[in-house]
């Protein structure tokens, strides 16, 4: 059996959940790190336990969930704190991944698509990516998107994208690109374009993660998730 993985990311306004709607759309198996980190901080979790330790419980919302804006504000001003919070969530977020990555190989996919906003950033994970997608849009695009969407003014949208890898040293790295600047039935062209190659396109996903594994020192990783699924 043959299946390869696809690394999706964008930028802050970019249009990456418009993208992700036309892969579900067209049958894609996508896993989403987004939802999988909310899952991984869910109250009585290790992560939510370690998070509280570190951050105070005056993050916390009325129902005992993690306050993401209030966290947010916090390790958006305070790079130190934005990578603490990132050694606890990361291994939390890799291993689910990894279960869920199984999960589409035994049910047969051709690829699957791992959303990851920061896949850039991190690099990491790059390693183990037959293709990596970008969804683009021009730069004024994106400032008038993001001040839309979010009723930001101009100074606080600019510093949100500027906290950011700019979209267009990303695109340098990105195998493929989607351009996202114009309208919806142009993006939804480039997605199938994108969709056709991949389909007839092939790799062994275990070649790569082997590897993968060896270089980034994942096997601890590996590890627990058979401990995991034969206790």
């Amino acid at each position: 059996s043959t299946m390869f993985l696809v690394g999706l990311s964008g930028g802050i306004a970019s249009g990456k959940s418009t993208v992700v709607a036309v892969l579900r759309e067209l049958g894609c198996a996508v896993i989403d790190a987004d939802v999988i980190a909310r899952q991984v901080v869910q109250p009585h979790s290790k992560a939510h336990q370690q998070i509280l330790q570190h951050f105070g419980t005056e993050i916390l919302l009325e129902n005992g969930e993690i306050n993401r804006e209030a966290l947010g504000s916090i390790i958006f001003s305070q790079p130190e704190k934005r990578r603490l919070l990132n050694s606890i969530t990361h291994p939390e977020i890799l291993k689910e991944m990894l279960k869920q990555i199984l999960k589409y190989f035994v049910l047969g996919y051709r690829y699957v698509i791992l959303d990851i906003p920061l896949l850039f950033e991190t690099r990491g994970l790059t390693r183990f990516m037959k293709y990596t997608v970008l969804v683009y849009c021009d730069p004024p695009t994106q400032l008038a998107r993001l001040m839309k969407r979010s009723g930001l003014g101009v100074a606080e949208a600019e510093a949100r994208i500027s906290s950011q890898l700019p979209l267009e040293e990303k695109r340098r790295w990105a195998t493929h690109v989607i351009d996202n600047s114009g309208d919806w039935e142009s993006t939804r062209r480039q997605v199938l374009q994108l969709h056709t190659r991949l389909e007839d396109s092939l790799d062994f996903l275990w070649a790569r993660l082997a590897v993968g594994t060896a270089v980034a020192g994942l096997g601890r990783l590996v590890f627990l998730l058979i401990r995991h699924f034969i206790s």
